[in-house]
């Protein structure tokens, strides 16, 4: 079994969509580990702010079949531009990691937003101090000790799961 690691973010209903997104995660892999909420705004654009949050799921499927399965879920949200890189979304979701996988293709693995994003790299190294990143050699706790945190403001916020 793999363990994977799947950012999820919102700036549109953003209450509604990170549940959305959660409980699909779950019907797909059963347990799903979450760490917690975080409040931020949009990068590379002006817009509403986001909910992000990272989710730890464990799997047989592959790399392909699970990119697929979130772009499907973004699509069933309204998403329908992926090429816009920069732009408001109701729910937005990437493979993260996928145990100490690399490849660039058919998803990258490691995501190269890890280390730039804080909306990517707090949540996650909440979830997953300890784990080393496959490429840069150090822990996530370690790369976000270290990150520019003037440069990105984020917020835990306090966030109530639906039961």
């Amino acid at each position: 079994m793999a363990e994977v690691y799947i950012s999820i973010g919102s700036n549109i209903d953003r209450d509604v969509q990170i549940v959305v997104a959660v409980n699909a995660l779950k019907v797909e892999f059963g347990k799903v580990e979450l760490s917690s909420v975080y409040e931020c705004a949009p990068v590379g654009f002006i817009g509403d702010d986001f909910y992000n949050l990272v989710a730890k799921v464990e799997t047989d499927k592959s790399p392909a079949y699970i990119g697929e399965l979130l772009k499907q879920l973004e699509k069933q949200q309204g998403r329908v531009d992926f090429s816009k890189k920069f732009s408001a979304r109701k729910m937005d979701l990437d493979i993260l990691l996928y145990n100490d996988l690399v490849m660039d293709n058919p998803v990258q693995i490691p995501r190269d937003e890890i280390p730039k994003n804080a909306y990517v790299l707090e949540p996650l190294a909440e979830l997953a101090p300890n784990m080393v990143h496959p490429l840069l050699k150090i822990t996530y706790q370690e790369m976000w000790q270290s990150f520019d945190k003037s440069q990105q403001h984020l917020q835990k916020i306090p966030f109530t799961w639906p039961a």
